[in-house]
């Protein structure tokens, strides 16, 4: 096996073969496109959340894993500063090119430029120096790509990949906890109002093990960057993690997602009278949530809430849709704080190997995601049914977002081909979409493949 072929094993293990074949046809493009000559291919891992779900936002805890579903990147440096970009898909995602630099002008929303361009334009930045531009290409499509609009985080893979090939390029001196939390930022140019925990598990990914984040800073680093405490929790051994797409698509930017948000940022408002430190609902740790509650509506509408001498446009700087539906304050913070308790139950029951009192947690948190916090769908719904149904899963729940996407299931080593048999045609049968089923490995973070000279 050559040294190359070494490389994609440690990565793939027994899927190098398939993957040797992804990598050389995005090398052929790449040729193809911008020429002959030596370059430099990176991959950056999807995620699925294993558990901790709309906590990050409230500086909380998350237990999410990088998969082994990931982008391939193929860089060049320039000489100059801009940024030409090519995909492997291309009829969805055409080519596209700018100019590298501290204030770089949208691209239409919805476009996939702009997660490009708010890496690059955070690194220009961040660097206070003039910084090289790059040719690059992206393949990222399935069975071996991350699915888009699944919730396995393809829009934060590709900021963070992004921004580690111009970091890596540049030789800007970033520990990858850095440029996590750095990221995390470039997405605010996109228009999502998120957290940290994409960025850090698709930078600090480590095989065989969850990452368990406190998304609240513990301090600041040499260069004024936050820190954040991190820790790697093996995952139970004799289980795997199945993930099954429900092939209903959301939109993060235009969905209920902003609006989540806000509703949590208004119970804080609201408690923040009360208890005077209460800056996020993290601070609400060790309080007994039968002391919180009457202190919080169940709704409030906009005009209440102003009443109340509090405005929406300072609460959430981005527009939220009108559909005069209230603000569902109580049930969504309830939801964050359980779920805080929940992670933490979480870390401890993998230390200690417990494996079914992990699957329980994630069955009480979709409980909770669905319930409290409004994010599950009726398909999404029939694919825990039929899950839970399988002889083996000890827990299933949805994972990332919500509204669509995928979920994520705890089954024992062996029940995989039973669980594709009970749970795809039955879901086919009931919705009408044929979902897609994959044993997903817990993966190491972004880095360097090699390099490659393309002749």
């Amino acid at each position: 096996m050559s040294e190359w072929a070494n490389r994609l094993a440690n990565i793939y293990g027994s899927f190098v073969a398939t993957q040797q074949a992804r990598y050389d046809a995005a090398l052929r493009r790449f040729g193809e496109w911008y020429g002959p000559g030596q370059v430099m291919v990176y991959r950056v891992p999807g995620r699925v959340n294993l558990i901790g779900e709309h906590t990050d936002y409230q500086q909380g805890y998350v237990l999410p894993v990088a998969l082994d579903k990931d982008f391939v990147f193929i860089a060049r440096r320039r000489d100059d500063a801009q940024v030409r970009l090519h995909n492997m898909e291309a009829a969805l995602f055409p080519p596209r090119q700018f100019t590298g630099f501290s204030d770089i002008a949208h691209a239409p929303a919805g476009d996939w430029e702009n997660y490009i361009k708010g890496a690059t334009q955070m690194l220009w930045q961040k660097a206070g120096r003039p910084l090289c531009g790059a040719d690059i290409l992206v393949a990222g499509a399935p069975p071996h790509g991350v699915p888009r609009g699944a919730g396995l985080s393809s829009s934060s893979a590709l900021t963070v990949g992004a921004a580690y090939v111009l970091a890596h390029l540049n030789e800007l001196p970033l520990s990858p906890a850095e440029l996590a939390w750095l990221c995390g930022e470039a997405e605010w140019y996109v228009g999502t109002r998120g957290g940290i925990m994409d960025q850090f598990i698709a930078l600090l990914g480590r095989q065989g093990h969850a990452l368990f984040l406190d998304c609240r800073a513990s301090g600041q680093g040499p260069r004024g960057i936050p820190q954040f405490h991190t820790m790697h929790v093996p995952l139970p051994r004799g289980y795997n993690i199945i993930v099954a797409d429900s092939k209903v698509r959301h939109d993060n930017i235009r969905s209920d997602f902003n609006v989540r948000v806000a509703e949590d940022r208004i119970g804080v408002a609201l408690l923040k009278r009360r208890f005077p430190y209460v800056a996020y609902l993290r601070d609400l740790e060790g309080m007994a949530w039968a002391d919180i509650e009457p202190l919080l509506p169940e709704t409030l509408s906009e005009e209440e809430l102003q009443a109340l001498g509090l405005r929406l446009e300072e609460i959430i700087d981005v527009k939220l849709p009108r559909s005069g539906e209230p603000f569902h304050v109580r049930a969504r913070c309830r939801h964050v704080v359980s779920e805080n308790a929940r992670v933490r139950a979480s870390v401890a029951a993998l230390r200690d190997g417990d494996a079914l009192r992990f699957g329980q947690l994630m069955n009480e948190a979709h409980a909770s995601v669905r319930d409290d916090y409004g994010a599950s769908r009726a398909e999404l719904e029939v694919l825990i049914r039929l899950a839970r149904e399988v002889d083996g899963v000890v827990g299933a729940r949805l994972t990332g977002a919500g509204w669509g996407g995928c979920i994520v299931v705890l089954a024992r080593e062996g029940c995989e081909a039973d669980f594709a048999a009970h749970v795809a045609p039955r879901y086919a049968r009931e919705t009408g979409l044929e979902p897609d089923i994959f044993v997903c490995h817990a993966g190491d973070g972004a880095g360097v493949v090699g390099q490659q000279v393309i002749g």
